[in-house]
């Protein structure tokens, strides 16, 4: 137990703090779309340039440099989308200093992990907490010039983000590099182009409360009629008073319609962002918000009619209903998902097993307990080497994106969620449950017996069991207990301590036989315990 780390305790996740609701813009005519593209660009290209003013700034801007780049935009476009510009580009520059700072740790992780290999002997075997050594000669060589390399990467990091300097692409890195490898993505010049101007539009407005339907950038009101302010060099395009250019697609939220009409009735901030999905040649209208977080219930209320354990593996989700003392209850089930295909398909298929979840949970009324996964620091190749494929079996794991959607889902429902702390739950799972809980009309799996362990610890309850008495009497005719001691472990030839107090409603205390010589009478001329070295296995009374 000296080994073991620290279990971390269960706790109840917090619910989403936003909303996001979308809906298709359709029956655009070809001056609508024509706008909405001139308005992308214009604001796009003035994206461009004060995120370039942002990044030359670096760490030292101050709420004047805002101030000024706010005016600048506003000369360019109006006060209104100067101020959604600024705010968008410096959360963009926010989000670029933390990869920036995940990419260093990561360099640190790999090389700390190389320099440690490279230390062992050629061949030397490791362990669970730590790699071994290199296999051969050349794989030494080979990863001594590779830490040579990622030294150098991490001296660069390092140095920039003491200069402060970030560097962020406007589109994507991906669809950039996309450009240079158009016969590999399947696309030709032309598509690869509109795609790229697609992607750097800027469409998008925060809301203010207290302004007419929650937003006077991008207006949508409640029968769904959509407005936009245009910016001053287009203000020769407005269709409609007070330079504004009105849309002839209407807009009617299937999905918390009756939320986002609550919150424009009330005059209350809604953010709203056009987008175009130029594969399908749609126009796309996202509105979001921000809700008070949802209040939790403790965690002794959750635990009240038991709860449901959900152990997340690469293509299904296994779960098992466990009883407030912790028993597995009716049968395992699955919950597959397949995560080859393009991400729509992914993120679907997600969604799907989600729900199927949820509403088994919601029918029986039980809260979930699943494990807090982040595998951030287990996908390097320098920690797993060779293991290729179990290295693309966790990277190829949805977790941060699972734990997100569950969440937010399970709070729509009513369903708490309890995560625990992941250590040693397949490890004790299959080892104290798996066998058990097998029997000749049902297999268990190991992700099922995970299950119960997730269950359990979530409920309180140790994981690992007790070790069940020898059945029949005290010989081991009927064969080995379920769960035997280790070779090393101390005193394990040795009976169990003597429990005080009566064993049954016939023997008082102190009456009972002596648990480390059973059968023996006082005058001791039986011998001793049966099945000992040195002693006789009949009585010698015979």
């Amino acid at each position: 137990m000296g080994g073991l780390r620290e279990v971390a305790a269960p706790f109840v996740a917090l619910g989403p703090s936003g909303v996001a609701v979308r809906d298709r813009l359709k029956h655009l005519s070809v001056e609508d779309e024509k706008v909405l593209r001139l308005i992308g660009d214009l604001l796009g290209t003035l994206a461009s340039l004060d995120l370039k003013a942002r990044c030359t700034a670096g760490p030292e801007h101050d709420t004047g440099q805002w101030a000024e780049r706010k005016r600048t935009l506003t000369q360019e476009s109006s006060s209104r989308w100067a101020g959604s510009i600024t705010k968008a580009t410096h959360d963009q520059w926010a989000l670029a200093r933390r990869g920036q700072l995940a990419h260093i740790q990561s360099l640190e992780a790999s090389v700390r992990t190389i320099a440690h290999r490279l230390s062992l002997p050629i061949g030397e075997k490791g362990g669970k907490r730590a790699p071994g050594g290199y296999r051969s000669r050349q794989e030494w060589h080979a990863k001594a010039r590779r830490l040579h390399v990622l030294e150098d990467r991490l001296q660069v990091a390092r140095a920039d983000r003491e200069a402060g300097v970030v560097r962020v692409v406007r589109g994507g890195k991906r669809l950039l590099n996309a450009r240079h490898h158009l016969q590999a993505t399947g696309l030709t010049e032309e598509q690869w182009r509109t795609r790229w101007q697609a992607v750097r539009r800027f469409l998008q407005a925060d809301g203010e409360s207290g302004k007419r339907f929650g937003n006077e950038t991008i207006r949508v009101t409640p029968d769904g009629e959509v407005s936009l302010k245009l910016p001053a060099p287009l203000a020769y395009l407005a269709n409609a008073p007070h330079g504004r250019y009105v849309l002839a697609a209407r807009v009617a939220f299937a999905h918390r319609g009756e939320q986002w009409r609550d919150r424009v009735t009330a005059n209350r901030a809604i953010a709203y962002r056009i987008h175009e999905d130029t594969s399908r040649g749609r126009w796309y209208l996202t509105a979001s918000w921000t809700i008070p977080p949802v209040k939790t219930v403790p965690l002794a209320a959750a635990r009240t009619n038991g709860l449901v354990g959900v152990d997340t593996n690469a293509d299904h989700l296994a779960a098992w209903c466990l009883d407030t003392h912790g028993n597995p209850v009716g049968e395992p089930l699955r919950f597959g998902f397949d995560l080859s295909g393009p991400a729509p398909h992914r993120d679907a298929q997600v969604r799907h097993a989600l729900i199927r979840l949820l509403h088994w949970a919601k029918r029986h009324g039980l809260a979930i307990a699943i494990e807090d996964l982040d595998f951030t620091t287990d996908k390097t190749r320098e920690k797993h080497g060779r293991r290729k494929k179990f290295r693309n079996l966790i990277s190829g794991m949805p977790v941060s994106r699972l734990r997100a959607r569950l969440v937010s889902m399970a709070a729509e429902l009513g369903i708490t969620i309890i995560a625990v702390d992941p250590a040693y739950t397949s490890k004790w799972g299959a080892q104290h449950w798996q066998k058990p809980l097998t029997s000749t009309n049902r297999t268990t799996t190991r992700h099922d017996a995970a299950a119960v362990a997730i269950g359990r610890r979530a409920l309180g309850h140790p994981i690992r069991r007790r070790t069940a008495p020898p059945p029949h009497d005290q010989s081991d005719r009927a064969g080995h207990r379920t769960v035997q001691a280790r070779p090393g472990a101390p005193r394990r030839e040795e009976p169990r301590p003597r429990t005080p107090g009566p064993r049954t409603r016939s023997m008082r205390a102190g009456r009972g036989a002596n648990a480390g010589n059973q059968g023996v009478p006082p005058s001791g001329s039986w011998g001793s315990a049966q099945h000992r070295s040195e002693h006789a296995t009949e009585y010698e009374s015979w």
